[in-house]
């Protein structure tokens, strides 16, 4: 699977667990131990207002705090809609993947940061199936996609704060167990 491909579907996978969502879930706990299911969904509602930003230049400097804060107001589930087709539109412009974006790291490959983005719908779209406790299913051309692109890479991302270290798995699990194992996570 090709990044777009994969980012719209991991967008699909979080999209259809936040219309799950309701009103006495918000502080529902989640995998994600600092975060309940609001802050979870907050934290990928402010991703994605970044991400126009940047795919067309801004500097963090530039973007500076406006994303800071609640971003979810009296509706989060419409802030998620606006958000999401925001960012959706703006990953779908013709060249978005070519160049190279700013991050609090300094300048990484625009197709890098796609692949973040989708790790990170990913990986929460599982955190608030939980959160929710609901079908935590997650299409599984996405998982192995996100899988093989990452597995390389968990140990350069150990002690950034990102993800727990990796957990043990069986010689027989399934393609989304290892991939939520090699993320910290306890399937």
């Amino acid at each position: 699977m090709e990044l777009l491909p994969a980012h719209r579907t991991a967008m699909r996978e979080f999209d259809s667990r936040v219309r799950r969502m309701r009103e006495d879930q918000w502080d529902n706990r989640t995998p994600c131990t600092e975060w309940n299911v609001r802050d979870l969904l907050n934290h990928l509602v402010s991703e994605q207002l970044w991400a126009p930003w940047l795919l067309d230049g801004a500097t963090l400097e530039q973007v500076g705090d406006r994303f800071d804060g609640d971003q979810l107001g009296s509706d989060p589930i419409e802030a998620w809609a606006e958000a999401s087709a925001a960012a959706r539109a703006a990953w779908d412009a013709p060249k978005a993947v070519r160049g190279q974006v700013h991050v609090t790291g300094g300048k990484i490959r625009t197709e890098d940061y796609g692949w973040q983005m989708t790790l990170d719908l990913t990986v929460h779209a599982w955190d608030l199936a939980r959160g929710l406790e609901i079908d935590d299913e997650l299409d599984p051309e996405l998982v192995e996609t996100v899988h093989s692109v990452f597995s390389p890479h968990v140990q350069s991302m150990q002690g950034l704060g990102i993800f727990d270290p990796p957990q043990p798995v069986t010689p027989d699990a399934g393609g989304q167990t290892r991939l939520l194992a090699l993320l910290g996570r306890r399937p």
